[in-house]
């Protein structure tokens, strides 16, 4: 390509016997594409750096709508955490308060338990006295022993029921502290034993209702995970069992009673 700044001899000189001096024509032609490329690929880098631009907005506009959408999610789920634990410990604080009640109200029932059992011991003692006194009065003696013989039969019955309903409340107690055996075996076992505490003239006159549905809300108490004995099961029901014997006991010496006197 000739330099148009340069003196003439430094140029390319055409030859002039070649078609009169055209050469020129052919260095222009080469430069017209080498400007449209360069044109080109201005014109495509600037295209391209919009392109590019538009995609980095777009991708930055995604992005923060996706921070948006994760922190108000995140925002839900930590109300929600917060609500649920809330709400449990409301529910642990009832439980507790629950618990506390039924503890409560099986301390306050085994004091009356030991104290009546106490005064029982009482009754039984006094009516023992009576009954040495009796032993020695010759023909009232020998009505007593007779009085005596007659009751005895009815305690060993009383004794009978009352062994009967142990077996069922160790059954009860042990499907209670279980963790496999169904429920509704417990409750039939606890609805037939009201039933015969209802209808049984022993369980009647020893007023063994009551005990029962006491045990059946307060007697929570079981042994350990690996335990295999029935009767470690159970604190009421043993209380109330305990109780049932002595009233036994005691009614038998003042049914005697009630029979001399009658006499």
């Amino acid at each position: 390509m000739n330099n148009l700044n340069d003196p003439p001899n430094w140029n390319i000189q055409p030859n002039p016997r070649d078609n009169g001096g055209d050469g020129n024509k052919w260095n222009y032609a080469l430069l017209v594409p080498m400007l449209g490329l360069a044109a080109f690929r201005w014109i495509w880098s600037r295209e391209s750096q919009k392109e590019i631009e538009k995609e980095k907005k777009e991708y930055y506009r995604r992005l923060t709508s996706v921070q948006s959408d994760l922190e108000s999610k995140y925002r839900d789920i930590i109300t929600q955490n917060r609500r649920t634990v809330a709400h449990l410990e409301l529910e642990l604080e009832k439980e507790q308060n629950r618990t506390l009640s039924y503890r409560e109200a099986l301390i306050s029932q085994s004091r009356k338990l030991v104290e009546e059992r106490r005064v029982l011991g009482q009754e039984r003692e006094k009516l023992e006295q009576e009954k040495q006194v009796l032993q020695h009065s010759g023909a009232a003696g020998a009505l007593y022993q007779s009085c005596l013989a007659k009751e005895a039969q009815w305690q060993k019955r009383a004794n009978i029921v009352i062994k009967e309903f142990e077996e069922a409340l160790l059954e009860r107690q042990d499907i209670y502290c279980s963790f496999v055996l169904p429920r509704n075996q417990r409750l039939e076992i606890e609805k037939n034993l009201l039933v015969r505490a209802a209808t049984d003239p022993v369980a009647m006159d020893i007023e063994m209702e009551n005990g029962l549905k006491d045990i059946f809300k307060y007697d929570t108490h079981c042994g350990n995970v690996l335990n295999t004995n029935k009767r470690q099961n159970g604190r009421l029901m043993w209380l109330y069992l305990r109780y049932w014997e002595l009233t036994v006991e005691l009614k038998k010496f003042k049914r005697v009673e009630k029979a001399l006197l009658e006499k």
